[in-house]
């Protein structure tokens, strides 16, 4: 751990690491004490000893992040390790908390969020219980628990991070009903729904209850069109939500409706009209839809400025460039991803205009396959000079040569708070003559010991300039994503079931024209 801990705490690990001792001193331990015993059962993966402290919990509130936090006892941060043996013990604990509950039970609410999915997990078993995996087992908890006679007389309320997909919407969705006296209740804090269709989705997020919701995800699989979205915001006004994440082609017009005439869609303004009552909202991701010209209809009443946008690929033209560049949500924004424009042969005024307006704000920015070429790198640079806060740099897919590169490096050593980018392989590694944008078989095809020197090169201009704090890497296939990781069989056996009906359909379609 090699963290700074006090007497109190090697104490706390000395009598966890015994769990017959630790079993039967329990009862004379001053009930302060138990969340110091719990982070260090955590630390040592004493995972009896967790479900035993879960089972006899003397306060009211068991929260998870902060007693992994750092601590005045302990200052290590545990808040990364989804440990699979840890987490189980938690809800298993949680249960018999439930079931053993006299008069004497004080907890009310247990806090499961807070625990962070990471790539390398630092627990000793190694083995991670993702945000799907926690999901599923506390769903089965709390199913099995509304069959079970309880003692307590109120329901313990668990707030938690939810993920649904098909593969677990029907245990999901019973564990959300509503529970018998003295169970588990579920409060949804954050909904992730993967591979759902749009019914299902509607149900779920019913039952979850869009008051309480704080963050809602709806990615990849889940087909959705602008009717679908209306409906979905329509249902429950999300007086809470921070952060709204939509799938691909969210926007699209549902396939019956005819093109409003006079030109106002009456579904996107509904749509921004449910937005603009989000007072809470500050997050909107919209990549991959396409919204050309709608920008101002869909952002203009927001009431709240927005700190995080992603308007990646979604095909905006110049009046839209125009009104972010002088929106309200401009000079708030900390977070922009702008991928699949090309920015500087389009929009060199507004682009430069708006990364102005965000400079005092913005920490990340990224402009992947934006079709940035070497005689753009003057016109970047510049635009760049002004966003001194920025932390995160990220333009994968650029054709840009290493010399080109080079020069650009050259100015990012000029910005004070810069740590992190991730730049494209150079145009001079791949053959001569390669389309732009690139597919990932394409992409995946360059001359590596050229990338190695390159990439070495420009190592060398940032150490040069004493700028060794910023990482720099190429991640070909896009960083880790800790949801995709846990679900990718379902999600691959879904699209399979998509390619298998769209070819079903194809040869359908082939025999009717014979």
């Amino acid at each position: 751990a090699g963290a700074m801990q006090s007497l109190r705490f090697i104490s706390a690990e000395a009598l966890v690491s015994h769990p017959p001792g630790a079993q039967q001193s329990l009862d004379a331990v001053a009930h302060n004490l138990y969340p110091l015993l719990f982070k260090a059962s955590y630390l040592l993966e004493q995972s009896a000893v967790i479900r035993l402290l879960l089972e006899r919990w003397p306060l009211e509130e068991f929260r998870l992040g902060p007693l992994l936090g750092p601590s005045a006892d302990h200052a290590g941060d545990l808040r990364d390790r989804a440990c699979r043996a840890c987490l189980e013990a938690c809800v298993r604990g949680l249960a018999d908390h439930v079931l053993q509950g006299g008069g004497r039970r004080r907890l009310r609410v247990a806090d499961l969020t807070g625990i962070r999915d990471v790539q390398v997990q630092r627990c000793p078993c190694g083995r991670a219980l993702g945000r799907w995996g926690r999901t599923e087992l506390l769903a089965r908890t709390c199913c099995e628990l509304q069959k079970q006679p309880c003692a307590t007389r109120r329901p313990i309320e668990v707030l938690a991070d939810v993920f649904v997909t098909a593969g677990n919407f029907e245990v999901v969705a019973r564990a959300l009903g509503p529970s018998g006296p003295g169970s588990l209740r579920v409060r949804c804090l954050s909904l992730r729904a993967d591979s759902l269709d749009p019914g299902q989705l509607l149900h779920v997020l019913r039952l979850a209850g869009p008051r309480e919701l704080r963050r809602l995800e709806v990615v990849h699989n889940v087909r959705l069109h602008a009717g679908h979205v209306q409906q979905l915001l329509a249902q429950g006004g999300f007086p809470r939500l921070v952060s709204l994440t939509l799938p691909a082609k969210a926007f699209d017009a549902p396939p019956a409706s005819t093109p409003a005439s006079d030109g106002e869609e009456p579904l996107l303004a509904s749509i921004a009209w449910a937005l603009s009552r989000m007072t809470q909202l500050t997050e909107l991701h919209m990549a991959f839809s396409t919204l050309t010209g709608k920008l101002q209809t869909l952002l203009g009443p927001l009431r709240t400025p927005l700190r995080v946008l992603d308007v990646g690929n979604c095909a905006l033209n110049h009046e839209d460039m125009t009104f972010l560049a002088n929106c309200i949500h401009a000079a708030h924004l900390e977070v922009l991803d702008l991928s699949g424009h090309c920015l500087v042969d389009l929009f060199p005024a507004t682009f430069h205009q708006l990364l102005g307006q965000a400079a005092p704000t913005l920490r990340a920015l990224t402009l992947e396959e934006c079709g940035l070429e070497d005689r753009h790198v003057g016109a970047l640079s510049l635009a760049l000079g002004t966003c001194r806060r920025l932390r995160e740099l990220r333009f994968l897919g650029n054709p840009l040569s290493g010399r080109a590169l080079r020069r650009l490096f050259a100015a990012l050593c000029e910005l004070p708070r810069l740590r992190c980018v991730e730049f494209p392989v150079p145009r001079d590694c791949y053959p001569e003559g390669s389309a732009y944008p690139q597919d990932e078989l394409a992409m995946s095809k360059f001359d590596q010991q050229k990338y190695d020197a390159i990439a070495a090169d420009l190592r060398a201009v940032l150490l040069r300039a004493g700028r060794d704090d910023i990482q720099v890497s190429t991640p070909l296939f896009g960083s880790f994503d800790p949801d995709i990781q846990e679900t990718s069989n379902e999600l691959g056996a879904f699209l399979l079931q998509a390619f298998k009906t769209a070819l079903e359909n194809f040869s359908r379609v082939l025999k009717q024209m014979e």
